[in-house]
């Protein structure tokens, strides 16, 4: 692909909803000068919090990270997303995920099966009834998944009129991102992945699978959410380096996230932390992912440091980068981060 200059990353933070009053703190999100706020789906349901972060601000971009797209069918996420994107006039991101096998089938007692060509039909399957209800046409899209053949009037409302919101499909493996680059408006990718991984597996698929389908890479984003451990003083930053030395221990004991270890010779690591989660060990696993692992995937300094530092690292191969504020304290020290995070480091190109 012809590489010409772009946009420098857009810088938004993701933060935890169970952590405070939500239209208060999107509000301030928003006067700190994030260009976006994301919400995961874990005790919460992100797409009915992001509506009501829409009513407490006017231009922050709202987006999911992820909505679990195998809990629902298409239809229902379709309505809901529709919804959303109105109320907040048109400002909402679709961010989908396929979570993993265990949680979809015991946790939601949904099926399971093939989850890219899941997740590329999904996605298709919302199109359709979003054009079906943007044109006033049958609804007919029958898959080897999802079958959608029914919209009768009192159930279609009808054209958004800030159009249909963007999709994401979250991925770590090559064939989610694959699956992103044919169907989808851009790649949200995992918090357990390097720089170096991204770069090297995720990019490389994407940008085939645009090609292929014969699609702009500037019409599709990538974005980006690092783990970062930092804080307002050094006990904070030691603090939250411990909390992602947690995460990477659980990401990386999960057999579909290995190949990020694999890249990078620490496959023993992942069969080491694999067993211990199956001996429910899991206070154990942290205490043996040495630092060498958290610096690979985790920046480490004070906000100043650190918001110059994801410029620096993840700028050039990012649209947006989501930083994560997971407590009040973390969200209070990000509110600098605007401020100080310098997009022109990275000199992007696409």
């Amino acid at each position: 692909m012809t590489e010409s200059p772009r946009p420098p990353a857009v810088l938004d933070v993701a933060i935890d909803p169970g952590t405070g009053p939500l239209g208060e703190m999107a509000a301030d999100v928003e006067r700190s000068g994030f260009g976006g706020l994301f919400l995961g789906e874990t005790c919460h349901d992100p797409l009915l919090l992001l509506a009501a972060a829409s009513q407490a601000t006017s231009t922050l971009r709202l987006g999911t990270s992820i909505y679990v797209a195998f809990a629902r069918s298409p239809m229902v996420t379709a309505i809901a997303a529709n919804d959303v994107h109105t109320l907040s006039a048109g400002r909402l991101t679709l961010g989908l995920g396929s979570q993993i096998k265990p949680h979809i089938t015991r946790r939601f007692s949904m099926p399971w099966s093939r989850p890219a060509a899941r997740m590329r039909e999904y996605v298709l399957a919302l199109r359709a009834i979003w054009g079906s209800w943007e044109n006033s046409a049958p609804l007919r899209f029958e898959g080897e998944f999802y079958h959608h053949t029914l919209m009768t009037p009192m159930f279609d409302p009808g054209p958004n009129p800030y159009g249909n919101p963007p999709v994401i499909v979250a991925g770590v493996g090559e064939r989610m991102a694959r699956v992103a680059g044919e169907v989808a408006d851009g790649l949200l990718v995992h918090s357990f992945v390097t720089e170096t991984y991204l770069r090297e597996v995720l990019l490389p698929s994407v940008e085939d699978a645009l090609a292929a389908a014969g699609r702009a890479r500037d019409e599709f984003e990538v974005i980006v959410s690092p783990m970062v451990a930092t804080g307002a003083t050094d006990a904070d930053i030691a603090q939250s380096r411990e909390f992602v030395r947690g995460q990477i221990a659980f990401y990386g004991s999960t057999p579909a996230y290995r190949g990020v270890l694999d890249l990078h010779g620490w496959s023993g690591l992942h069969e080491d932390l694999y067993r211990l989660s199956k001996e429910g060990d899991w206070a154990r696993m942290p205490t043996i992912v040495p630092d060498d692992v958290v610096d690979g995937f985790a920046v480490s300094a004070s906000v100043e440091r650190a918001a110059a530092e994801v410029g620096r690292r993840w700028g050039p191969v990012a649209d947006r980068i989501s930083v994560t504020a997971a407590t009040d304290s973390a969200l209070s020290a990000w509110r600098a981060a605007p401020k100080v995070y310098d997009p022109a480091v990275s000199s992007p190109l696409r």
